[in-house]
């Protein structure tokens, strides 16, 4: 009987720890199992196997601003059943298996909201949350921003924002009916967006760039 082929070139030794980033060979496919043996202090995320290095650290004009939004929404979402987490919090994207070894997709959004409660375990999240909140900063590549795009359309998030720090806006994606993501219009200073997801959340753009 011929073995069933197997759909990734992964690596020979997928439990080995790993020290140093440049160990990992990028021609190959990872799965969330190789990613919890990788002991080097970069950052990186896994989107269908291939690694992405995340940028260094963030700035402290990204950070104000995503704590100011994850502030808000975390005091919006006290004694409810969603709940807020900010980065770095692992969300992994299984296909059909849940098992380290079949799930290819990490990623560590700047900030989710996941409402059911089943999704979180210790290590994080596992299936897609209900809200994604990305911070633009200058380092983020057009392929990353459209990798991730299709991922958080693929896995069925339902609302993805991106923050842009330099304009001081915000887009949101929200999932219609056909599981497509659908625009909104830019959302700028002096104004209030709100959320689909979490009816009665109110979110005003001036707080978010307060002191920009």
């Amino acid at each position: 009987m011929s073995k069933k082929p197997v759909p990734y070139p992964i690596p020979d030794e997928i439990d080995e720890p790993v020290k140093q980033f440049n160990e990992l060979d990028a021609s190959l496919t990872y799965s969330y199992a190789s990613y919890l043996n990788w002991l080097f202090p970069e950052r990186v995320e896994l989107i269908a196997g291939k690694i992405f290095k995340m940028s260094p650290a963030p700035s402290s004009v990204h950070q104000q601003i995503t704590g100011n939004i994850y502030r808000r929404l975390g005091n919006f979402l006290e004694k409810q059943p969603c709940k807020v987490f900010i980065s770095p919090f692992d969300v992994r994207f299984p296909k059909e298996s849940k098992d380290d070894k079949d799930v290819y997709t990490v990623l560590q959004p700047d900030i989710c909201v996941i409402c059911d409660r089943n999704k979180i375990d210790i290590r994080g999240c596992i299936g897609a949350p209900d809200l994604v909140v990305e911070v633009l900063s200058p380092g983020n590549s057009k392929m990353e921003l459209l990798n991730k795009y299709r991922v958080y359309e693929e896995f069925g998030v339902k609302e993805y924002w991106i923050v842009s720090q330099s304009d001081q806006n915000v887009l949101i994606y929200t999932l219609n009916e056909d599981s497509k993501f659908q625009p909104s219009k830019i959302f700028t200073l002096s104004e209030t967006i709100t959320s689909s997801v979490l009816p009665g959340f109110e979110l005003a753009l001036d707080d978010v760039f307060e002191e920009m």
